[in-house]
């Protein structure tokens, strides 16, 4: 794990941004395709807004979610929304788009029906993650249900995953995908969560799920 320090989160966005669109560009250089992975929630909305801006062939581009929640695409509470308002807009509006959501599917059949399609494109070119002050990240939440089974080496690509007190289902790239990622960076703001990164190095993989995913990993952090 390498730690990055930035003076503030606004910094972070447009350097995180370029260096990704530069990871990006040079995988193209190799590959006819490259794939994406970036996360929901709010911390990345900024470097979306940077990002989509870039220069390179994004047609070439396929982008996916390392996780999302079973609503509907136009839920407030969908990750899809929030790529599709911030990410795949401008010049990243060419890339190509996995969902994960697929409608009359639980989350469980959707894993199945995707894991194939999402096989065919690993390793993943470039990671995007972030994390919760419990250590966990995309949706591996410790304690989860299904937690042990997207964790196994032999995971498939795609893991349905229920965390206890949550109505709403998820779906998730397993540790397996995450970790084998060309280049992995994670994001992750205050010194509580910056505490927690620590932290999750020395826990087993199950109670920390980020630390079984950042060897070789870019922590970029801001206050």
């Amino acid at each position: 794990m390498r730690l990055i320090e930035y003076a503030d989160r606004e910094v972070l966005a447009m350097d995180l941004a370029n260096l990704i669109a530069g990871e990006l560009k040079n995988a193209l250089l190799s590959h006819d395709t490259v794939s994406f992975a970036v996360p929901g929630g709010t911390t990345p909305g900024p470097i979306f807004d940077s990002l989509s801006a870039a220069n390179l062939e994004w047609a070439r581009v396929q982008v996916m979610l390392g996780d999302e929640r079973w609503v509907a695409p136009d839920h407030e509470m969908s990750n899809a929304r929030l790529l599709r308002n911030r990410l795949l807009v401008g010049r990243a509006a060419e890339a190509a788009f996995t969902p994960f959501y697929i409608d009359g599917l639980t989350s469980a059949e959707a894993a199945e029906t995707l894991s194939p399609q999402i096989e065919s494109r690993l390793p993943l070119s470039v990671l995007l993650l972030g994390m919760g002050a419990d250590m966990h990240t995309a949706s591996l939440f410790p304690g989860s249900n299904g937690l042990e089974a997207a964790m196994a080496a032999d995971a498939p690509a795609l893991c349905p995953i229920d965390v206890d007190g949550q109505d709403i289902g998820r779906i998730t790239l397993s540790r397996r995908v995450l970790e084998g990622a060309m280049s992995k960076h994670l994001v992750i703001f205050g010194d509580e969560k910056r505490a927690a990164v620590e932290q999750a190095q020395s826990l087993p993989a199950l109670q920390a799920p980020i630390g079984a995913v950042l060897n070789e990993a870019t922590v970029h952090w801001a206050p």
